[in-house]
């Protein structure tokens, strides 16, 4: 049995060194090992991405669209700048935004990889402002950044491999030629049983991390990261069918909180404010906006100066 144990702890040793590659999550500096490819995830990714819009219906209000693709598009352009600044303009290559409002009243938004991303028209009563919004598309611009759907891509094909090795298998992993090969069926495989990143549930270092990413990009695009505590507070009010799926596997909104009053003033230091309309801070959805979460939360943060400028980290 010790022998059979060992073989088998070999043989996945020997799959996951023979293909995957190692990332570096930015600011962080978490390191994974991935066992599917940029190419082959975005493949996949740019697929469900456009079976997904075929069926939904887009929102049709025009400022509320405007808003979201302006707010992404800020974010965006502060982290790609980041990025290519600081040792990973290789991955910037892989980004193609776009930003889309759902005509749903889900309290909810997801994004895919290569920068996929969809605001459900029910998340804009809960944000209110515009810097409230940075607050949910840095989050989902986070997990992209960090990859974590490939995280949770290679989580499973490694769930598979556990499963299916045998003695077949165990002489296939000897052949390092055949690593490829095997990599990419079981990839299609699990495309197959339904990988979806639609409703993908990430895990909750996943959620904590992009949690972090996401106060440190929205203070990179000039919205004040102190907004993300009362959004939280209103999100956490929501109750009964209001009660918002997003970020589900993620600690309690009171650990959540907690958590990013914590890292709050890393985030202030790379925030400088940036100059707005006033016709470009609400959205007309917010402001008729007659939810649980407004009336019963406080809709204006606390301002205080900012601690210091961007810094590079």
């Amino acid at each position: 049995m010790k022998t059979i144990k060992t073989l088998f702890i070999a043989a996945l040793a020997l799959l996951a060194a023979g293909c995957g590659t190692s990332n570096t999550v930015p600011i962080t500096g978490r390191k994974t090992h991935l066992l599917v490819s940029d190419a082959e995830i975005l493949s996949l990714s740019t697929q469900q991405y456009q079976e997904y819009m075929k069926t939904s219906k887009v929102s049709s209000n025009q400022a509320d669209i405007a808003l979201v693709k302006r707010v992404g598009g800020r974010l965006a352009t502060a982290v790609e700048t980041y990025l290519r600044n600081n040792g990973y303009a290789d991955e910037v290559r892989n980004f193609q935004w776009e930003f889309n409002l759902v005509a749903s009243n889900q309290v909810n938004a997801f994004c895919m990889p290569g920068g996929k991303i969809v605001v459900y028209e029910g998340m804009l009563p809960v944000t209110q402002d515009e810097a409230s919004l940075a607050i949910v598309l840095g989050h989902e611009i986070a997990h992209t950044v960090a990859k974590h759907s490939a995280e949770q891509l290679s989580k499973q094909m490694r769930q598979q491999y556990a499963a299916q090795i045998g003695g077949t298998l165990l002489s296939r992993v000897a052949q390092a030629k055949g690593v490829n090969n095997e990599t990419a069926a079981m990839v299609d495989a699990l495309a197959q049983a339904g990988f979806n990143f639609a409703n993908l549930k990430y895990s909750r270092d996943n959620e904590t991390e992009a949690d972090h990413l996401g106060l440190i990009f929205a203070a990179m695009a000039g919205y004040d990261p102190q907004v993300a505590i009362p959004f939280w507070q209103r999100m956490s009010q929501l109750g009964g069918s209001q009660k918002s799926e997003i970020f589900s596997d993620h600690p309690s909104d009171e650990k959540r909180i907690a958590a990013l009053k914590q890292r709050m003033p890393e985030a202030l230091k790379y925030y400088t404010p940036a100059t707005t309309t006033p016709a470009a801070a609400q959205t007309p959805a917010a402001s008729k906006a007659k939810t649980t979460a407004k009336t019963k939360a406080t809709t204006k943060p606390q301002t205080t100066k900012p601690q210091a400028t961007a810094k590079k980290k």
